[in-house]
């Protein structure tokens, strides 16, 4: 999937990966995509309450690597 910014949050434990994705989606335009990776088991939920909360678009998670990977769409 494409995205516009990566965040990596490896090695942040809750609710570090949450506070940080939420800082970098601030500074993104509105329908840009940010790629979020993640060590953190919590932040499989974490992240998709995180973007029902919002209105940010939860748009694809896996994990690659090792680690969680989140796609969210800026509101």
């Amino acid at each position: 999937m494409e995205f516009n910014k990566e965040y990596d949050a490896s090695g942040l434990a809750c609710p570090l990966p949450i506070v940080k994705t939420k800082k970098a989606l601030a500074d993104m335009t509105s329908g840009h995509v940010l790629r979020v990776l993640s060590t953190d088991p919590g932040s499989v939920c974490d992240m998709a309450a995180f973007a029902e909360q919002t209105g940010n678009a939860l748009l694809e998670q896996g994990s690659e690597n090792g680690k969680f990977v989140f796609y969210l769409k800026k509101a």
